[in-house]
């Protein structure tokens, strides 16, 4: 293991990708995985706590090798993956301000972030640490849902109202969605009357080639909070509400891969996979897509 002040860098064994320790220390990597395993306000399908673990177990039979990029990043940059963090008790604002201070200790330190999720809740943490060191940040959200109700079953900090947090610290026009299908009046409302730019699943599919059009929405930097029922159901149907109507695979990295070549993204996180044991096909997709953004983020450097 590499150790570093506050920081320990899992092994080969349970680690992101499963790869050596020469390309996983802390010291040596550029990129930074966050297990954040918190699940406390889903509401309809549950075991979004485990996601993270069966995001890295699935990982260790992702190809080192992107053939798209023709790289091998985990060898370029490195890439270190950190234990989960704990909460013990703590939920709502407590747990936000742990993840706040893990993200924001590995952004003072030079690393970029990968957080693995959990609940969408959790995404409003590691935004804020990287909106305060890029003030012109832009959030590409993917999601089926708005996630702009104020509250949510009583709870500000509902996975329902994630995005609603973020823009109270974000300018809501410097949130962009893609993917959207399933929302309130409220929500709705929050859109039109608050500037944000949201691409929803009815429009996308009567445009042709949508994925230009978001580009000039985008400021330089770029941070993406992907929660993985923006997928269709029968790519993704491990998720609390795999609504009908969502992204496919194609588009999707087309998209991410034009961000990563127009902008720079800064971090990320994915969200909202939960694990089920019937099916294991989204376990190996999300660790993929987990590496193509890695691979996407650094692909100008390269």
């Amino acid at each position: 293991m590499s150790k570093k002040p506050g920081f320990t860098a899992l092994g080969k064994k349970e680690n992101f990708l499963g790869i050596e320790s020469q390309m996983s220390g802390y010291d040596s990597s550029r990129i930074v995985v966050l297990p954040v395993p918190y699940e406390h306000t889903v509401s309809y399908g549950g075991g979004t706590g485990r996601g993270p673990k069966a995001i890295l177990d699935a990982s260790r039979y992702v190809e080192f090798y992107d053939e798209e990029l023709g790289t091998e990043l985990c060898r370029s940059v490195g890439i270190a993956t950190l234990p989960p963090v704990a909460f013990g008790k703590s939920t709502d604002g407590k747990a936000m301000t742990k993840i706040y201070g893990a993200v924001k200790a590995l952004l003072d330190d030079g690393k970029f972030v990968a957080v693995l999720g959990g609940e969408h809740t959790i995404s409003q943490a590691p935004i804020r640490a990287h909106v305060e060191k890029y003030p012109d940040l832009t959030v590409l959200h993917f999601d089926a849902h708005a996630d702009l109700r104020d509250t949510y079953e009583g709870s500000k900090f509902s996975h329902a109202s994630v995005m609603a947090r973020v823009c109270e610290f974000l300018n809501p026009t410097h949130l962009v969605q893609v993917g959207i299908r399933a929302l309130s009046p409220e929500e709705a409302e929050f859109i039109r009357r608050n500037g944000v730019a949201t691409l929803y699943a009815h429009q996308i599919r009567g445009m042709g080639d949508w994925v230009p059009s978001v580009l000039p929405l985008l400021s330089p930097h770029v941070y993406v909070s992907f929660d993985v029922d923006a997928f269709d159901p029968p790519i993704m149907p491990s998720t609390g509400t795999p609504e009908p109507n969502g992204l496919f695979w194609p588009e999707t990295l087309k998209l991410l891969r034009m961000v990563g070549e127009q902008k720079t993204i800064v971090g990320f996180d994915v969200v909202e996979f939960a694990p089920n044991r019937g099916v294991r096909h989204p376990d190996y997709t999300t660790a993929k897509l987990t590496y193509k953004l890695m691979n996407y983020a650094f692909q100008k450097s390269l």
